[in-house]
């Protein structure tokens, strides 16, 4: 089996398994989007979903946020981690964007990312989900997924288990590959006791825990 007959065996594989994956973060506006992924690091897609559910209720715009005092921030997200810390940024990305770039959330990756919480894996998230811009998010699920079926090494970073997945993988493949590694790593091969036992991978895996 050569390397891209193994890259397209997975995809196949993990495509069967979950179809239909998508973002699971619940959002109506683009700005909604874009701080549900910035909450969501650390932090599980269905606790960020229970505290944006009133979140989203009270705060109806960008300047709302901004207005916002940084304990009553707090007092919505206090349950996720690195609430605090979230609290501050989200306060200071509703003020950058309407004072730096006139209440428009910019579509440029770099830009995006001088956003206060904003890194690549967000970045390129919001990029995919919002625009259907071709992109591979690397959070822990992609990363642990691509180690162990052998798409990239123990010890890569994010950004190079990201490069190796753009090489081996169609640019129309992107989007859909990103959410069902994150659904084949969140609900199957989990990082702890994964199910190796009926893994359709299993023969192309490079860490079998069995």
């Amino acid at each position: 089996m050569t390397k891209k007959d193994k890259a397209n065996f997975i995809l196949d594989q993990i495509s069967k398994m979950y179809p239909n994956a998508s973002i699971e973060l619940n959002y109506r506006k683009n700005y909604e989007l874009l701080i549900a992924i910035m909450l969501s690091a650390q932090t599980t897609d269905v606790a960020v979903n229970k505290i944006t559910k009133k979140l989203f209720l009270d705060f109806k715009s960008l300047e709302d946020y901004a207005k916002a005092d940084i304990k009553v921030l707090e007092s919505y997200i206090k349950t996720i981690g690195l609430y605090r810390n979230k609290a501050k940024n989200l306060k200071k990305l509703a003020q950058m964007i309407i004072d730096e770039f006139q209440g428009v959330i910019p579509q440029d990756q770099k830009l995006l990312e001088k956003l206060p919480g904003v890194g690549r894996k967000t970045a390129n998230v919001y990029l995919a989900e919002y625009y259907k811009i071709p992109r591979i998010a690397v959070d822990t699920h992609v990363s642990r997924v691509s180690i162990r079926l052998g798409l990239a090494k123990v010890g890569d970073s994010p950004l190079q288990v990201e490069n190796k997945l753009m090489k081996i993988y169609d640019r129309d493949q992107w989007i859909r590959l990103h959410h069902q590694f994150i659904h084949f790593g969140r609900y199957f091969c989990k990082a702890r006791n994964p199910q190796c036992k009926t893994c359709p991978l299993l023969k192309v895996c490079k860490m079998p825990m069995i």
